[in-house]
């Protein structure tokens, strides 16, 4: 069962993520082995970051779950829904937290919450 985790950042100039080093959110994750892969993008609600998931998901058979942490989980459905449907994607494997406005630390266990209980 492969699990990735996406992390978006709202191009990096967001007031509502300076409280957090984004990669060590990410490292955090990594070197828990909770997931099998880990990507940071500066913004999936863009046009490149529709493709860059349609590109991810093409390939169903080998993304059981994806993480997605970024902004609120009921936005991540409905801007990604699209792409998730052009390559197929089950989007009942996404799975969204929101991290914004949170410490490195608070986003950590945000993270490690949401996989824990999906």
């Amino acid at each position: 069962m492969k699990k990735g985790l996406l992390l978006c950042v709202c191009q990096g100039t967001c007031p509502s993520f300076h409280n957090m080093n984004i990669f060590e959110v990410g490292n955090a994750i990594r070197r828990e082995g909770l997931i099998d892969f880990m990507a940071i993008h500066p913004q999936l609600c863009a046009d490149d970051g529709d493709v860059f998931l349609s590109t991810l998901t093409e390939d169903k058979a080998n993304i059981d779950k994806l993480y997605i942490a970024g902004c609120d989980p009921k936005m991540q459905q409905k801007m990604f829904r699209d792409a998730f449907e052009r390559s197929g994607f089950d989007k009942t494997k996404h799975f969204g937290v929101d991290i914004r406005n949170m410490t490195t630390e608070q986003a950590v266990n945000a993270i490690k919450n949401l996989i824990k209980n999906n």
